[in-house]
Parts: C-alpha cells; structure tokens; sequence
C-alpha cells in the first residue's frame, strides 16, 4: 500500500530483458538506504520488489504482465522515475490509499500554466474512465492528484509548483504516456452498485451515471 506522495526523483541506469519480463536498475540515492531486499517500492506507480540493493541504485524484476500493462516498456536508460517506499502502520497517510497496481496507460493531451498550476489534460480508456470522478483520487505515475475536471474520455488535474519539481512531470510533454491507477474506494463502490442494483436502485444508478460514474 502506498499514498501517491512522491519521496524521491530516481534516474534509470539500465533495464536487463528477461526471460519473461525485465531487471529495472534505478538510480536512488536517497531511498537506497532504507529499504531492505523484499520491500516493496513504487516505480512510476508500479508496485515493485527490491530484489537488490546496491546504494545508490536499487534493482527490481518486472514480470511480463506488469511491462506490458505499464508504461516500463517504453523507459529508457536516463528515464525519470517517481519513487514511493510502501507505507508502514503509523504513517501519515496524505494522499490516498494506493495499491500500485495499473489500470491503464493514460496520454497526455495538453500541459499549460493557470496561474500558480500546471494543469494537464490527459485521456484514458473507458475502462479507466468509468471510475473516474470530479474532485475525486487518480494516481498519475504514482502521484496522488485530484481530478479537477473531467470528459467523455479525458481528465484533468491541476498540479502546484512543488509537485511538478518533485516529480517526473517537470519533464512530461504532450504525447507521453502514464501510468494510471484509479480510487480504490470507487472500484468497489462501482462494483458493489452495479452487482446488487435492483429496481429500487435504479435512481440512484441513474445520478450515477449523470455523473459519469457509470458506463
């Protein structure tokens, strides 16, 4: 479990193909030196094993499953990364609830400056979209950020000074790919909803998908 706060900026060294899947070696300085082989770390919002530790770098496998449903596959040696050790009992939580686990790959469509913001439109599937909601969690390479407008296939969030410098999307342009992770919450709320509706139901299902909320 993860909160989507970024705690370091890491740099790719190499990636190593496997048989089925790929050895991440990432530059972290900072993280490198707490964490132990078997933790878990978020990488760009993928929930990854350490499986080496050679401060400054760590290592992690990536099984075929998570490369192909992530945007892994398309980093690079020099590649920015957004780094997130698991959040231990007692920790403060200040984003959301984040599992590392993708949903989708999302695009970004257009990236500009609203005062003291960066606000980025970015699309997604309809099968990321149908949880999406206004002022709800989404988790953008594992940043925690609040959905501050939303379209038939597209979201936006507003992102303040601090987390863009902080975070990979200091170097985003439009075009590029990231990792989505829809609310937990929403996941089962839709899935609960859904299942159970009976007639009885019905407006509430209706407001639902007024709202967007529901395919």
């Amino acid at each position: 479990m993860f909160t989507g706060l970024i705690e370091e900026k890491g740099k790719i060294i190499r990636l190593t193909p496997q048989a089925r899947g790929v050895r991440l070696t990432v530059d972290a300085p900072m993280i490198s030196a707490g964490v132990n082989i078997g933790d878990s770390v978020a990488v760009n919002g993928t929930c990854l094993t350490v499986v080496k530790i050679s401060p400054p770098s760590l290592e992690f496998d990536a099984v075929e499953e998570t490369v192909e449903r992530s945007t892994i596959r398309r980093l690079k040696p020099g590649s920015p990364v957004n780094l997130e050790r698991s959040l231990r009992v007692g920790d403060r939580m200040g984003g959301h609830m984040v599992q590392g686990h993708v949903d989708g790959i999302g695009t970004i469509e257009d990236i500009r400056s609203i005062g003291g913001e960066t606000r980025f439109r970015i699309s997604a599937q309809p099968e990321v979209m149908k949880y999406i909601v206004e002022k709800g969690s989404i988790t953008v390479d594992g940043i925690s950020l609040t959905v501050a407008d939303l379209g038939p296939n597209w979201f936006a969030v507003a992102v303040i000074p601090h987390s863009l410098s902080a975070t990979t999307l200091a170097d985003a342009s439009m075009g590029a790919t990231v990792n989505l992770e829809t609310d937990i919450i929403g996941k089962y709320v839709y899935k609960f909803v859904k299942n159970s509706a009976t007639d009885s139901d019905q407006r509430l299902l209706d407001k639902l998908s007024a709202g967007g909320y529901l395919e």
